[in-house]
């Protein structure tokens, strides 16, 4: 006996793409694990909750439903040339994020070991007396590593 298969081709994939999750649709189509997927068909559907099934082993396109009746496959335009798993572009994100950390922390040091600045230093002027009538000491200026903003920036 052979296997009944199923009238339309959308069903065989809400049977293969197990892997499923609710969105709503933007003005720009459907953001999904940080991308974004796109169908002429989503434009009447902006606002609307659709449920998208995919195949975590090709992040290039997403099935979308709605009102659990299939209603078009968007597809990412930058992944549509190359077939790359979910999986790979989170490990690709999270390697990026690593690598401005690092960029981040070798700049800092670098920025620590800077002369401090002392032209800007506040002076309290000569004559004024302190709190209790004594002058407070001299204290060196703490390093800053702000953005200096200027009266006619």
């Amino acid at each position: 006996m052979d296997p009944r298969s199923p009238a339309h081709p959308e069903d065989l994939d809400t049977l293969l793409l197990t892997a499923a999750t609710s969105r709503i649709v933007q003005r720009d189509g459907i953001r999904f694990s940080g991308t974004r997927y796109i169908s002429p068909v989503l434009a009447a559907y902006v606002g609307e909750s659709v449920t998208i099934r995919y195949d975590p082993r090709d992040a290039a396109e997403v099935r979308v439903y709605y009102c659990d009746k299939y209603l078009c496959r968007a597809i990412a335009p930058e992944l549509a040339r190359e077939a790359v798993t979910l999986e790979q572009l989170q490990d690709a994100r999270v390697a990026r994020r690593r690598a401005l950390k690092k960029e981040l922390r070798e700049r800092r040091s670098l920025a620590d070991a800077l002369p401090a600045d002392h032209h800007y230093a506040v002076v309290q002027p000569a004559g004024l007396p302190g709190v209790d009538g004594q002058r407070p000491p001299a204290e060196p200026p703490v390093p800053r590593h702000r953005l200096r903003t200027y009266a006619n920036d």
